[in-house]
């Protein structure tokens, strides 16, 4: 029943307008417009705050070579624009701006447009903008992320086990509060040094470089990161402190210090990822911290349950068992509550779901959870079944205890009577001595039972951290809807499509490459450059240039190129639909000698 709420819930959450990586919402100059005049200034609007880095705008001019703009800062409207100065003078043509910017949520996004001034270029120059991460430094970063995930987990949840469920020997768990806590100081270094190569797209290597260190420290990624360093300095007195309690309770005053730490480290996550934009920021922080925190109890406090059930050197008493058992499902309830309201706020409708990156994500984790309370209802039962044992064998131990007590004054008083009254023959017998009572041989198969169903909980509990890392880097349903929203300028790639169109007639070859800008339906412009077999320039007689939509039976329809000195070109093409049209190519090179050459172009709406 419970999972069947959080399903429908989960999918059938009420949309909003909300993002939590940042899209390109507007450009101005526009993409693929032509200005009259060149502009003094580039402005992007975001649909979030962002932050911006040493390269943030690379601005490139017809020819290719990198102008020197002013150094890049927010707008007028605020932290979710960025704004860079140009050159007081620029050349006619056409100019590409490529720019990367980090997200609220810590996530890097980048992009580019084009704009010309006067007339579009012949060529457009497209620029590399590469991926958004370096493959390898991404690839160690997430590797960071993971272990942060899974060391805040074994920390707060061994800590909580110890404080709150006080077994009886809390230094078998010294090993696995210590490695958590190692694990994640080293991560958090790690993190904080490779902060800045993350953000720029840059090799590992130049996580070495001290001026991107010290930008990195001035973000607000970086500032969580000093902070999480911070109070892994004070938790260390307090995992001391713990470790010498023994079987006695932790002192009021340390459970809140114990409290505080470990929502300040939760805190560290929540400042820095998807809670922090978007809609209903305070509430969305909020329930993200309750989620670190329930993750943490639930699932450091199994593995600590774990290493205790095996390393323990004699039987876990029952009230350590039932102990964590409440604990586990006030976590588990916590974690289904939070987990509903945050994918109801990452995805935002139904189509989400299935057409979406994070919400397939999404789905698999909601899989491996519903295996994961399975695996803890089997637990919950044996852990009854242990407790009731348990229970019977306490009362058996009191009755064995006074039995032989009541035994020896029965015998004594029989003694006595036997001195003053002669025994009778054929007498009734006396009673037999009360035999030992025992739990039974129940308790050992529960035990070697609850074992293995906390062993499955650990394994599937390490698949869903997996999984929420994955998540937490992962563009969310509602920021991809309102991105696709945005205009076709969120897509961060220029707006125009080139294809080149080889030819060979009458002992002259070459290919002529032509440029659909933007290359979607409605107006668009058309560029058309011969290139000899050498690669140089080449002038032919005539160039036509048509194009016809099988699909609707639309066309042929005439681009009317006219030579302009150097390219064939026209502002006039008009294409009304989207779909895979055939662009033809007439190519005469003499008064005798011509060719058609047919390529398929895709235009998008």
């Amino acid at each position: 029943m419970l999972l069947g709420s959080v399903l429908v819930l989960l999918l059938f959450g009420g949309a909003g307008a909300a993002s939590a990586h940042a899209a390109l919402r507007a450009t101005d100059p526009k993409d693929g417009t032509v200005l009259k005049s060149a502009p003094r200034e580039i402005t992007l609007t975001f649909t979030e705050s962002v932050g911006l880095l040493d390269d943030s705008f690379r601005v490139l001019d017809p020819d290719g070579k990198r102008l020197k703009v002013g150094d890049a800062g927010h707008g007028p409207g605020g932290s979710d624009t960025a704004r860079v100065s140009l050159p007081a003078k620029l050349a006619q043509g056409t100019y590409t701006v490529a720019w990367r910017v980090v997200s609220a949520d810590s996530h890097p996004v980048s992009g580019a447009f084009t704009f010309s001034v006067g007339k579009p270029s012949p060529a457009i120059v497209v620029p590399d903008t590469g991926p958004t991460e370096n493959p390898a430094t991404e690839s160690l970063f997430n590797m960071g992320r993971y272990l942060a995930y899974l060391a805040v987990a074994l920390l707060i949840g061994t800590a909580v086990f110890v404080a709150a469920c006080r077994p009886p020997e809390p230094s078998r768990l010294r090993r696995l509060l210590w490695a958590g806590w190692g694990t994640l100081l080293g991560s958090t270094v790690f993190l904080l040094v490779l902060r800045a190569p993350y953000e720029s797209g840059a090799g590992p290597a130049s996580a070495f470089s001290l001026r991107a260190f010290e930008r990195t420290l001035t973000t607000r990624p970086g500032e969580a990161l000093l902070v999480r360093l911070a109070l892994l300095l004070v938790v260390y007195f307090f995992v001391v402190r713990l470790l010498r309690l023994g079987e006695e309770r932790l002192p009021r005053v340390w459970q809140a210090a114990g409290g505080a730490l470990a929502v300040g480290l939760a805190l560290t996550w929540a400042a820095a990822e998807h809670a922090s934009a978007g809609i209903q920021v305070p509430v969305a922080m909020t329930s993200a911290v309750l989620h670190v925190l329930a993750m943490s109890v639930w699932l450091g406090g199994l593995a600590a349950l774990l290493t205790t059930l095996y390393r323990a050197s004699s039987q876990l008493p029952a009230a350590v068992l039932a102990r964590f058992s409440k604990l586990a499902f006030a976590s588990v309830t916590v974690l289904v509550g939070t987990g509903v309201y945050q994918s109801w706020r990452g995805l935002g409708s139904w189509s989400a779901v299935t057409g979406t990156t994070y919400g397939h994500l999404l789905v698999l984790k909601l899989l491996a959870v519903t295996l994961l309370l399975a695996a803890a209802r089997l637990s919950r039962q044996w852990t009854g079944r242990l407790v009731t044992v348990a229970a019977a064998g306490e009362s058996a131990a009191v009755v064995q205890e006074k039995v032989p007590e009541a035994a020896v004054q029965e015998k004594v008083s029989a003694a006595v009577a036997r001195e003053k009254v002669p025994e009778r023959v054929g007498g009734p017998p006396s009673a037999p001595e009360p035999a030992p009572v025992t739990p039974g041989p129940a308790a050992p198969a529960y035990r070697h039972g609850l074992r293995r169903s906390v062993l499955a909980e650990v394994a599937v509990g390490v698949v869903v951290l997996v999984l929420s890392t994955v998540l937490s880097g992962t563009l969310p349903g509602r920021a991809q809807a309102e991105a696709a929203e945005a205009g076709p300028a969120t897509g961060g790639l220029p707006a125009a499509s080139v294809t080149d169109v080889p030819f060979a007639v009458g002992g002259a070859t070459g290919k002529v490459q032509i440029t659909l800008d933007p290359g979607r339906t409605g107006d668009n412009s058309v560029q058309a450059i011969v290139y000899a077999a050498d690669g140089g320039l080449a002038t032919v007689p005539e160039l036509r240039l048509s194009f016809t939509l099988p699909a609707k039976e639309i066309g042929p329809i005439d681009a009317g190129l006219k030579n302009r000195g150097g390219y064939w070109g026209t502002n006039d093409l008009t294409l009304p639909l989207a779909g895979d049209w055939r662009m033809k190519a007439t190519i005469r090179v003499s008064d005798v000698d011509q060719i058609s050459v047919t390529k398929t172009v895709r235009i998008v709406g």
